[in-house]
């Protein structure tokens, strides 16, 4: 269906808001389930059906679908695609699948890593890393592979894994980290202790924008409040995280 076609179809349900008119709108935007589910299995891997992955999406479409206001200056593939992932990680959440083994092994790592960074003075390598764990450079690979979810499931689990995913991610975040590797082991306790000063909203607006690289409407949208808000909640939490980071503030700013 062209994009003249689409408007005439949001407008009628918009309008009438009968089921059929809502079916026709589902199967239109299917292929977006797909795209989004995609994205999120590369993390997932073999761990998570993809099908049940698209499942879990279309309660999102659904949601999106019927929330989404045509009069408003936001497409609907962007507002959609943010519903559709939270229904997808809201499920998993729900069903509890990260297993207590990957929890215990992502802690079991960021340990080994926090000894030979302080031993060493650099980065750990995957062969120091697998040597302290006792285990194969495989099994090791293996383990990262399953360390992915902690990532994309949960914000929460970010924190409470010491910021390690900032660290890894950097390269492809604004959490930008010097150089020097006693400044970064630095960086990431004062990142840590600065989000535990914050409100909750507080909290998921910063890793939301910072992290995840939303825009405050983006963020308005998940969190359903207004843009002005989201704005207000993220000045509040810098003027917060400025006495923790001190000079490290530039982090966040520099965005």
């Amino acid at each position: 269906m062209d994009e003249a076609g689409k408007k005439r179809l949001w407008q009628d349900y918009q309008r009438l808001k009968t089921p059929e008119l809502r079916e026709q709108l589902i199967i239109e935007y299917a292929p977006l389930v797909k795209l989004v589910a995609g994205r999120l299995s590369m993390y997932l891997g073999y761990n998570v059906e993809f099908d049940d992955l698209c499942g879990y999406g279309v309660f999102g479409l659904i949601d999106a679908i019927d929330k989404f206001d045509l009069l408003k200056d936001v497409k609907f593939e962007t507002y959609a695609s943010l519903r559709i992932r939270g229904s997808i990680l809201d499920q998993i959440r729900k069903m509890d699948w990260i297993p207590r083994t990957i929890r215990q092994r992502q802690k079991q790592i960021d340990a080994v890593m926090r000894e030979v960074e302080m031993e060493k003075g650099r980065q750990a390598t995957d062969e120091e890393i697998a040597r302290g764990l006792g285990i194969s450079e495989d099994e090791f690979s293996d383990w990262q592979s399953q360390m992915k979810i902690t990532g994309v499931v949960s914000l929460d689990e970010y924190q409470e894994a010491g910021g390690a995913e900032i660290r890894a991610d950097y390269g492809n975040s604004h959490f930008e980290m010097p150089e020097d590797v006693v400044e970064q082991v630095e960086l990431k306790e004062r990142l840590k202790a600065s989000l535990e000063v914050l409100t909750e909203k507080e909290r998921k607006v910063v890793l939301l924008y910072y992290y995840e690289e939303l825009t405050l409407k983006e963020i308005s949208m998940v969190l359903e409040v207004s843009e002005s808000r989201v704005s207000q909640l993220h000045t509040k939490a810098l003027r917060k995280m400025k006495t923790e980071l001190g000079e490290y503030m530039g982090v966040l700013t520099d965005r």
